[in-house]
């Protein structure tokens, strides 16, 4: 099986913390194998030639160019170079995997789109969440129709957390639905299996300065939709101290929740539970009392566990990008998707323009 060499850029959080800690792994090392090292920091540049035996290393993406070894770049510079670094990159030739978010507007995405495929080359959004776990079993479920018609789903990634690095920042395209919003807005997109009529129906963004020190989103709530699709609740709260779980799928004949970790699910079966006969008076009892509608209704429940949060996704994901380089094969998380999430975000900051402090 033939490596394909691999450039990275940025050894941020995700740069090392995530792709580089795969390119390292059992798994990383079958397919691939890190050539060069793009970061500004000196500190960072050392340690990467520590890290990964025989690569190079470089201060800034336009030091690779030219390089004809290099199979695939991942650009996981800083949110608000997303953009540029994806062009030059694709500008000169380079097959590209670029960090979430994909770029600051819908309109971005599209150049980025438009240029890999103007250049001939292959474009990839990191997207890892779209394989995990939690997402596949939630989407099987919706899909089975144990749930009946599906009419709201709730999707929360929140915590009590504060932040005050450059993510807070609206100059560095910092805020919950940029850094984190990627994710759920991302799986909502898949609930309503990317229609290209989603509709923002309603949307706020708020900022604490309690929970974070710079001038970002730290609440965030969108209501999306599509015609003859599900409501879809996003919440990405850094002020909630009980989060609840993850998802929560309601359904006509039941209910679905998932946390990261497993998930439950309780429904009714078509012809189980005999319809109640309309009763337009007053309901009562064996004594003539008034009372409420009670019964006991045969119901199934469900549940399970999960294996791995987004480790093993990212190994999927990898493998996806690995066959499309190398046999031509669908990726699993297509760019167009990431530019709706992009659509998403950018109409939900033009609803509530957050003033700018820094």
């Amino acid at each position: 099986m033939k490596k394909l060499n691999v450039a990275i850029i940025g050894q941020g959080r995700s740069g090392r913390g995530i792709h580089g800690a795969y390119f390292l792994k059992e798994a990383g090392q079958k397919l691939y194998n890190v050539v060069a090292v793009v970061d500004r920091d000196e500190a960072f540049r050392a340690r990467a030639l520590e890290e990964y035996p025989g690569c190079e290393v470089f201060a800034s993406p336009e030091e690779i160019y030219g390089r004809t070894d290099i199979d695939l770049v991942v650009n996981a510079s800083v949110s608000n170079e997303h953009y540029e670094v994806a062009m030059g990159l694709l500008e000169a030739g380079f097959n590209v995997v670029t960090e979430k978010p994909f770029a600051r507007t819908r309109y971005e995405c599209d150049a980025i789109i438009k240029k890999a495929k103007d250049k001939g080359v292959k474009l990839a959004v990191f997207q890892q969440a779209f394989l995990s776990e939690y997402y596949l079993k939630t989407k099987e479920v919706i899909d089975s129709g144990k749930l009946g018609e599906i009419q709201q789903i709730d999707i929360t990634y929140s915590g009590f957390s504060r932040r005050w690095d450059w993510q807070s920042t609206q100059v560095k395209m910092g805020g919950n639905i940029y850094n984190t919003g990627p994710h759920p807005i991302g799986l909502a997109v898949g609930f309503l299996d990317g229609d290209p009529d989603i509709q923002v129906v309603f949307s706020r963004l708020n900022q604490s300065q309690v929970m974070s020190s710079g001038d970002s989103d730290t609440y965030a709530k969108i209501l999306i939709t599509a015609p003859g699709k599900p409501v879809v609740d996003v919440e990405v709260n850094s002020n909630d101290a009980f989060p609840s779980a993850s998802f929560k799928v309601l359904g006509s004949k039941g209910t679905f929740q998932s946390s990261f970790s497993g998930w439950k699910m309780k429904y009714i079966v078509e012809g189980e539970n005999p319809e109640q006969p309309l009763v337009l008076e007053t309901l009562k009892d064996a004594n003539g009392l008034p009372t409420y509608c009670s019964e006991q209704l045969i119901t199934h429940e469900e549940e399970g566990a999960y294996d791995n949060r987004l480790v093993v996704a990212t190994e999927m994901y990898y493998e996806s990008v690995y066959k499309h380089l190398t046999e031509g094969a669908e990726l699993a998380v297509k760019p167009e998707w990431a530019a709706q999430i992009i659509s998403i975000i950018e109409t939900a900051h033009a609803q509530n323009p957050l003033p700018v402090k820094f």
